[in-house]
């Protein structure tokens, strides 16, 4: 089943979105039942996890480094702004749910 941009886009950035917040929050659990502090944890895995969110958001990056190349050398432009316009959308997911993060851990992350 062939999804619409506009579905690819908000499905990208959804995925990107729970990976920082469901990853963070599980794992700010783990951080409790081992005795570490779970908000620091809570806010480490935040920073960490924005490049895997990316990457699960976007199905791995073989297949968008393919896409940029058949747009590139093949001359089908519309790849290249599709492919741009996901990992776009999924930046914007995992920034988001860092955003969240930061909101409920009273902390900034460090740039």
């Amino acid at each position: 089943m062939e999804r619409t941009l506009v579905e690819t886009l908000v499905l990208n950035f959804f995925v990107a979105f729970g990976v920082i917040i469901g990853g963070s929050i599980i794992g700010g659990i783990g951080a409790y039942l081992t005795g570490n502090p779970p908000l620091r944890t809570i806010q480490d895995l935040a920073g960490s996890l924005k490049i895997w969110a990316l990457v699960a958001a976007i199905g791995g990056t073989f297949d968008a480094f393919t896409s940029l190349e058949r747009g590139l050398f093949d001359g089908n432009h519309h790849d290249i702004f599709k492919t741009l316009m996901m990992i776009f959308s999924a930046l914007c997911g995992a920034h988001s749910g860092t955003t969240i993060i930061q909101w409920i851990t009273q902390e900034y992350l460090a740039p």
